[in-house]
């Protein structure tokens, strides 16, 4: 791990004389013991001794001259960003959030910590960041601990005490960081980087939303591969797969611009713009078929490599399984001397079960660790002084499972293999599986080896470094490490190489994602779809079972009923009184599908029971509060705590939900009262649920994963690696024009009783009113939400 960086080198800012920080700016400050964010960044900044300017670059309008420069110096150092662009607030009272925001930003790792370290302070529903990243690094560098209670009291103003506690512990991390050890005069530093699921996602552009971004792209991972190139001249670049599938740009080079045979793929001329070494196959680049693989393969200008894939007629590898590649490399005393990289790609074997239909007798595809080990004695034979694995498979764990799709734990166990460049999962290593047993998040090492896993979209870049020293003839890796670099979504700045290299297919997307996909005969909103059975996500759930249902046809899963599973993703909520689906009448283009879907999911299915079925629902009924049938007084319906996206609403059922009673499960799943009953009348075809008989729930593979109560009885999932937003868009190409109304498959139980019940939606949702629906306008309440109020008819 590596600490705060000052023009451009690694320093310890950190310097005794600050050990005994007095808080000189906190404490002479008069008044309440409460501190305000210009007293608090005063302090950080002192403590850090931060260099200062004359504030001269500083565009807040309420900085006074006295603290522009310290106010300039933090923005330098990422500190702070402002209340908004032109106000700081320095006089706004500082919450114990926003403190330990400002001092994670101080320490620059590249270790990522996972969002889950926040799961645990039993308050985390108060954490109101847009950061939930930054936070949880806090919580990783032991800068936020909680209270004894187990919160955190995020929203809790901060006083001068606990700014003393604060700045001692980020002066404690600071101090703690190791030094960067030097390789020995005669040996090799070699560095690898890697990128992994790009996902056509080449220019930093959002296609469903039509607009940049700077959140992904490889227009943006490629300013950190120039950056980490220019560190070290001895260096290989690697990409592991899922290049041509993901965004419209994928579909539109089949679909509406196909691939000519002798044509560069964009995904390939992206990759060449960056000089890349060679890449690997990844599942998703087998979603088109072999034929249309082929061609893109064909003018590949590096090696694109696969091990495990065979011809299922000859039994032969239908790809290049590995390369040696012949690298100069010059040690430290200045020698060139020459390397030989071995590079091995594999996949996961999911690819027969997600694309049967492309690949079912024409190939077959083999576990992804035994088949490493296969080539590692043919690879050392060939020349290799090293080995690297392109693996697109992900982490898995200490259990072996011949064929399972997660293998990189077993693969960094073999000897022999030297690197290890993974994705699939889309998570980030080192910063999740810190919990598996031999992980080594602060070496970025698994079983010793080195490892990245470099999230999703070009978000990150993952860096090896490995130390080799001759031996003979022999080469030794004598230490390695994985580590991640973030891409800085703060800047507009992007590599015109990559955005040059796709200009074409990125300016043709933009055309044909504005290009209609169907027709709505009114208008699709979701304002109200916390209260009713809602269009917004009926359309969802009917595309889901549209999809699998076509999937399953000539499978022993075809004779198993289909229900579908959707929640209403833009609900408001912390996201704001514009988050709301909201296309109006008439043609649907491809953009607005991420109006109705706005996660990158892929579509799973899970056979599980009637009974299962009803603790599903048992779950999502939780996002209710306890309604009281007796009291006139106003009540809310909405419980804040529930999370809107795990409302789920099952089509191909009906039932009732009946909000008298109490809730079975909580927020986070767990039982709170065991014999709570919300889910009344619960019947499939007109008929009270069958508690033993089978069903084929379509859902997602987040929720799919999870463990959600019923979900996780599931007795087999079924995953197609397919986006939902894909299905989605499929549906309404064949359907053309979509009658946008809700079955009314779930409603509530009438209550007695002149009961006050309101809800909260957008002050903007008057205007759609539905009729006859007990819903009423009742008044604006703040930010752009207005109350509603609700008859249980």
């Amino acid at each position: 791990m590596s600490f705060i960086r000052k023009a451009g080198m690694w320093i310890a800012v950190m310097a005794l004389a600050f050990s005994g920080f007095s808080l000189t700016t906190v404490a002479n400050a008069a008044g309440s013991q409460e501190v305000t964010r210009g007293e608090f960044v005063a302090a950080v900044v002192e403590a850090l001794a931060f260099e200062l300017g004359d504030g001269s670059t500083s565009e807040f309008t309420d900085v006074d001259e006295k603290l522009a420069p310290i106010v300039e110096a933090a923005q330098l150092h990422g500190l702070v960003k402002g209340a908004t662009s032109t106000e700081f607030k320095p006089n706004e009272k500082l919450t114990r959030e926003h403190a330990f925001l400002i001092a994670s930003r101080a320490v620059k790792t590249d270790e990522v910590y996972p969002v889950d370290l926040l799961d645990r302070f039993n308050d985390k529903s108060d954490f109101k960041t847009e950061e939930p990243e930054e936070l949880a690094k806090s919580v990783g560098l032991d800068l936020l601990r909680g209270y004894e209670d187990g919160s955190a009291k995020p929203q809790q103003i901060v006083t001068k005490g606990q700014v003393k506690k604060i700045i001692e512990r980020l002066l404690a991390v600071a101090n703690a960081a190791p030094e960067i050890e030097e390789p020995s005069k005669d040996s090799v530093a070699l560095r690898i980087l890697g990128t992994s699921d790009l996902h056509t996602n080449f220019v930093n552009y959002d296609y469903y939303q039509d607009k940049p971004t700077n959140e992904f792209g490889l227009a943006k991972t490629a300013l950190l591969i120039d950056e980490a190139r220019a560190e070290n001249p001895n260096n290989l670049l690697f990409d592991n797969g899922d290049l041509i599938q993901g965004t419209p740009l994928g579909g539109y080079k089949v679909n509406v611009d196909p691939l000519e045979k002798g044509e560069l793929h964009p995904a390939l001329a992206a990759l060449q713009a960056l000089d890349f070494d060679a890449s690997t196959l990844g599942n998703h680049e087998f979603n088109y078929g072999l034929d249309y693989l082929d061609v893109v393969l064909e003018e590949a200008p590096f090696p694109i490599l696969n091990a495990n894939v065979y011809d299922a007629t000859t039994g032969e590898n239908r790809y290049t399984p590995y390369v040696i590649m012949e690298q100069e490399v010059v040690d430290g005393n200045g020698a060139a001397h020459k390397l030989n990289v071995g590079v091995i790609g594999v996949v996961a074997p999911g690819i027969m079960r997600w694309d049967r239909s492309h690949l079912e007798g024409k190939v077959t595809a083999e576990d992804a660790a035994d088949t490493v080990e296969k080539f590692v004695p043919e690879m050392k034979e060939a020349g290799a002084d090293i080995i690297v694995v392109l693996s697109h498979s992900g982490m898995g764990d200490e259990i072996h499972t011949k064929g399972e799709d997660d293998v990189v734990y077993q693969i960094s166990q073999i000897e022999g293999i030297d690197a290890i460049l993974t994705g699939h999962n889309h998570s980030v290593f080192p910063g999740d599986y810190a919990d598996l047993k031999n992980v080594d998040s602060e070496n970025g090492t698994v079983n010793g080896t080195p490892v990245v896993m470099p999230g999703k979209f070009g978000s990150h870049l993952g860096v090896m470094d490995l130390v080799l020293e001759k031996d003979g003839e022999n080469w030794n890796v004598i230490s390695g490490k994985g580590s991640l670099r973030e891409i800085d979504t703060e800047s507009d700045k992007a590599s015109e190489k990559v955005i040059e290299a796709v200009k074409e297919a990125h300016e043709g997307t933009i055309e044909y994602v504005r290009s209609p996909v169907g027709k709505t005969t009114s208008a699709i909103t979701s304002y109200f779809s916390l209260v009713k059975d809602d269009p917004s996500i009926q359309i969802v759930t009917n595309a889901q079972k549209w999809y699998v249902e076509e999937q399953v046809k000539g499978t022993e899963f075809e004779n198993i009923p289909v229900l579908s599973s959707g929640a209403p993703f833009k609900a408001g909520g912390r996201n704001g009184a514009n988050y709301y689906t909201d296309i109006p009448t008439g043609e649907i283009a491809i953009k607005n599908v991420a109006d109705l879907y706005v996660y990158d999911n892929t579509v799973s299915a899970l056979v599980m029971t009637g009974a299962d079925v009803k603790e599903w629902l048992e779950m999502s009924a939780g996002q209710f509060n306890q309604i009281d049938p007796k009291s006139t007084e106003q009540q809310d319906l909405i419980n804040a705590e529930f999370r809107t996206y795990n409302f789920d609403v099952i089509d191909g059922v009906t039932y009732e939900i009946d909000v008298t009673q109490p809730a079975k499960y909580d927020y986070a799943g767990e039982t709170i009262n065991e014999d709570a009953n919300r889910i009344v009348n619960l019947q499939y075809e007109g008929k009270e649920i069958d508690p033993e008989q089978k069903f084929l729930i379509v859902t997602n593979n987040y929720r799919a994963s999870s463990n959600f109560p019923g979900v996780r009885n599931a007795t087999d999932k079924i995953e197609y690696a397919y986006e939902n937003r894909e299905a989605i868009m499929d549906y309404m190409i064949a359907e053309e024009t979509i009658d946008p109304s809700a079955d009314g498959n779930w409603k509530f139980v009438p209550v007695e009783g002149d009961v006050n019940v309101v809800f909260e939606t957008s002050a903007k949702a008057q205007e759609f009113l539905p009729k006859d629906s007990g819903i009423e306008f009742v008044g604006p309440t703040k930010d752009g939400f207005a109350n509603f109020s609700l008859q249980f008819k």
